[in-house]
């Protein structure tokens, strides 16, 4: 598979890397043993990043990777992690000590004196501005319990604001076919300051998979069920922020665009990837065959004029509800 720069950590990851939150929580039952095998398939296509976070399943996700790379010493595999979700979101609670307390429990975790990349996790927008939180950043890098720092972010001013800061070496963005807003700013602005861009969400919570219809349910301690309407956290995060059934729709539109032999979610991931200025799209998996097929996506090579179908649906049924608010 091929492998990009991460920005300002100077190490190649893979283009397709493998999104953990499924492993953790809010996706539904994942037992350990599926969740191994959901690991050892991405590596077995090729995938060397893994994106997890401290809260995800309140740290297991962090720990099946500990265990899966502990198994597997002779892997060179690039963790990141995020941090700032274990508290409330006061902008006050970003603050050394917590990062210290943060960062100590996912290295216990990991496994790991030293974490690759820890990246702030959607913390409230004045922590992006705060001095004293990249001070801190800076001094954890320093002490070696970090080796790299970046952001998390739901908006696109958030990202340009932490793109401005000289250490920040990664931004993760929602980017994908339903949330073009940051191929406008962010992607140039990434791309002249050398930070790494990581496309979170990149199937829309699987609605660019092109399998669901407007009578698909889920589980209820899945957050397509639970924060459809923002109950939980921002709605940003559940299906992009679009309507379920006009994402439906668009994805089906999308779908008949897709090349025979591609399946419309590897057609999504090869899109984002198709980007200037994307280092990597991040994609979850909760069984082998959703692993395999991510990791396949970096193979696939999309027919001319697909990005402008891309940008047409959009235009015409998102723009309008989508673009204003991240």
């Amino acid at each position: 598979m091929d492998a990009r720069v991460l920005g300002r950590t100077g190490r190649k990851v893979s283009v397709v890397g493998l999104g953990t939150w499924q492993l953790g929580a809010d996706w539904g039952e994942v037992d350990h043993d599926q969740a191994m095998a959901v690991l050892d398939t991405a590596v077995a296509g090729g995938v060397t990043f893994f994106d997890t976070a401290d809260v995800y399943g309140d740290g297991r996700s962090e720990q099946l990777i500990g265990e899966f790379l502990r198994d597997r010493p002779d892997l060179d595999i690039f963790v990141a992690t995020k941090m700032g979700r274990r508290a409330g979101q006061d902008p006050a609670h970003f603050m050394l000590d917590n990062f210290r307390w943060w960062t100590d429990r996912s290295r216990a975790n990991l496994g790991v004196e030293t974490l690759d990349l820890v990246q702030l996790h959607c913390p409230p927008t004045p922590v992006f501005s705060d001095d004293a939180v990249y001070d801190a950043l800076d001094l954890l890098v320093q002490e070696g319990a970090i080796a790299a720092y970046g952001v998390s972010v739901e908006t696109v001013d958030e990202a340009l604001t932490a793109i401005a800061r000289p250490n920040v070496a990664s931004v993760q963005i929602i980017v994908n076919a339903f949330r073009l807003k940051p191929l406008d700013e962010v992607l140039p602005a990434a791309r002249e300051a050398g930070v790494g861009v990581i496309a979170r969400v990149p199937l829309a919570s699987g609605l660019l998979s092109g399998r669901y219809t407007t009578s698909t349910t889920f589980a209820p301690d899945d957050h397509r069920s639970y924060n459809r309407y923002g109950e939980a956290f921002d709605v940003g995060e559940t299906f992009s922020g679009v309507d379920f059934a006009t994402g439906v729709a668009a994805a089906q539109e999308l779908a008949d665009a897709v090349p025979d032999g591609v399946r419309p979610a590897q057609a999504a991931v090869a899109w984002i990837l198709a980007q200037d200025g994307i280092t990597a799209a991040i994609p979850g998996a909760r069984n082998v065959a959703q692993a395999r097929s991510n990791s396949e996506a970096a193979d696939v090579a999309l027919p001319e004029g697909f990005d402008s179908t891309v940008r047409d649906i959009y235009d015409r049924r998102l723009r309008e509800a989508i673009h204003p608010r991240w």
